[in-house]
């Protein structure tokens, strides 16, 4: 097969002495046993997306290997000097329970150390959250957490986190993006000065678990906890590390843990995908729950940010709630304690996402605080503490099952979120009440709301390609009818431009550009496109509505918001 001379060139780059034998050694096979492969692997440079940079493990410019993330820490060294001159430099680095992610991790911290800075490395896989947590509790500068996140086990990733816990936002990310660019593979500097590395576990756990209890419980009493039937799984990730010591910290002492998910293991044997999105993640846990007759079911990711929740319906049949269910509920009951304690008085607010449910919005009228939206991504919340230190963070999710409690870590925190909801199911139980039932209400009080996801995957160069040509199409023959309802608003974060049909007017959109259109029909629905920044995948989300009177009304219009979906589906031919 033909490949282009820019990839060649590349190649060629990484054929001379500053590369190891092994690497060298394995771009040669390629060359001749998969050309496809070789294409792939140096096609492109890996890029920085809404979750940090993630790619496949192997050799290679768009591959996760000790010289792409040696170059991006030589890089990130090289602006910290820059950013903060005469400090003593300190960074951490945690890891999760992936292929390589331990070696990487190291290799990360050498280059730090290499460079002079300070480094605090998790002597074992931790959960992304108390990266955040460790980087303000031990005053770094910045932080490195080594995880792909969810994505399958051939993948692994680097987030960067900055001062205030969050990740990395602008300006910041576009000036480290240009060091790492300009630098040469020969300048990274490999050697590590071991003096200057300091390994941390339990002191650091410590106070993440208080530091957890302080911020997510609320007044429940100790004989509720007890009663309270927990089901949970890790899917063999890092939450094992500290979901169960801070719900025994917190007094819940009936917590089942599906044993056959409980080992840390890179290869995710038992799942499809280690994603608790996706309804097959949680079967082991939903199957141990019905044993056990529990009262709600936890799965977490690989990193522990993402949190699957299931509770008992009315009929006391087990039912996944989906990220926005979840957020909403997480919300309600956040605002309800703070009005309770007094402490609303218009200067707080919650944080969503563009592609999240509206029905944030209406939890923010209902309490008087103010509900900011951001793009996907939770650097973005995090961004909005640090940009209005004057208002209080009560709490905030995005639909793709984050949730964030308060503002001890800056992004979307299962481990939290998990003691946030028990303590909600808790409470409900001990009332003779129960978590669907609090959000059934929800529906009335505040309008139901339904959102439906389409992920389609499109893998390598031609998949890129094809989502690229997708979005083009939707911008240049933009519909102006979706199920026969008039489109009143299209918003093109590309341009930073919305078009409200309806009065004719054009108005400028405030947050940073994205490749994200959305369209806003007449009777209140809302699609939204999007291209994935972390996997090689275009996202439809919907959301639609309507008002009801009563739950007894609940059945009949999710069967007419249903309908309403699949026909927006078909006529846009996503099926």
């Amino acid at each position: 097969m033909h490949i282009e001379q820019s990839i060649l060139d590349k190649v060629n780059e990484w054929l001379t002495p500053t590369f190891d034998n092994k690497t060298q050694e394995s771009i040669k096979e390629m060359m001749t046993s998969s050309p496809k492969d070789l294409e792939e692997s140096f096609y492109k440079n890996l890029e920085f997306g809404t979750g940090g940079m993630r790619g496949i493990m192997g050799v290679g410019t768009n591959r996760i290997n000790k010289y792409t993330l040696g170059k991006n820490t030589q890089g990130l060294s090289d602006y910290l000097k820059k950013s903060f001159p005469n400090e003593n430099l300190k960074v951490v680095i945690a890891y999760d329970c992936r292929h390589n992610s331990d070696t990487l991790a190291k290799v990360v911290a050498d280059v730090f150390s290499a460079n002079g800075i300070k480094v605090y490395l998790f002597s074992e896989m931790r959960p992304t959250p108390e990266l955040s947590f460790a980087l303000k509790y031990l005053n770094c500068h910045a932080g490195i957490v080594l995880t792909a996140s969810h994505n399958p086990p051939e993948y692994n990733g680097y987030k960067v986190y900055w001062q205030d816990g969050g990740q990395l936002v602008p300006p910041q990310d576009a000036e480290i993006i240009q060091v790492i660019e300009n630098l040469k593979y020969s300048e990274i500097k490999f050697d590590s000065d071991e003096n200057l590395i300091e390994y941390i576990d339990l002191a650091v756990d410590e106070a993440f678990a208080v530091s957890t209890v302080e911020n997510a419980s609320f007044n429940t009493s100790a004989e509720a906890r007890k009663n309270l039937k927990i089901c949970y799984t890790s899917l063999h990730g890092t939450s094992i590390k500290m979901v169960p010591k801070v719900l025994e910290k917190a007094g819940y002492s009936d917590v089942n843990i599906v044993p056959e998910q409980a080992i840390p293991d890179g290869n995710f044997p038992t799942v499809v995908s280690p994603n608790p999105e996706e309804p097959e993640a949680l079967t082991m846990a939903l199957a141990l729950a019905d044993k056990i007759n529990a009262d709600i079911v936890f799965g977490t990711d690989p990193d522990s940010d993402r949190l699957g929740v299931a509770v008992r319906n009315d009929e006391g049949k087990m039912i996944l709630l989906n990220g926005n269910q979840t957020m909403v509920v997480m919300t309600h009951f956040l605002l309800e304690q703070w009005q309770k304690s007094g402490k609303i008085d218009g200067k707080q607010f919650i944080g969503s996402t563009i592609v999240s449910t509206p029905m944030m919005l209406e939890l923010a009228s209902a309490y008087d605080v103010e509900c900011k939206v951001g793009l996907t991504g939770f650097k973005w919340i995090a961004k909005f503490i640090k940009d209005f230190p004057e208002l209080k963070f009560i709490g905030g999710g995005e639909e793709s099952f984050g949730y964030m409690v308060g503002d001890a870590v800056r992004d979307k925190d299962a481990v939290g979120a998990i003691l946030l909801m028990c303590e909600i199911a808790a409470q409900a139980k001990e009332k003779g009440n129960s978590v669907y039932n609090y959000l059934q209400q929800m529906y009335v009080d505040f309008g139901f709301y339904k959102e439906h996801l389409i992920s389609l995957t499109k893998k390598g160069i031609e998949g890129a390609n094809l989502i690229k040509q997708m979005m083009i199409d939707l911008r240049e023959n933009p519909l102006s009818e979706i199920n026969g309802q008039r489109v009143v608003c299209v918003e093109d974060y590309q341009s930073s431009e919305g078009k409200d049909f309806m009065n004719n007017i054009t108005f400028d959109l405030t947050v940073p550009k994205s490749d994200v259109l959305i369209y806003y029909l007449e009777d209140g629905s809302k699609i939204c496109a999007r291209p994935s920044g972390t996997e090689p995948k275009i996202k439809f989300y919907f959301s639609i509505n309507t008002e009801i009177n009563s739950v007894e009304e609940i059945k009949s219009a999710e069967t007419l918001l249903n309908s309403k979906i699949e026909n927006i589906i078909a006529e846009m031919q996503l099926n």
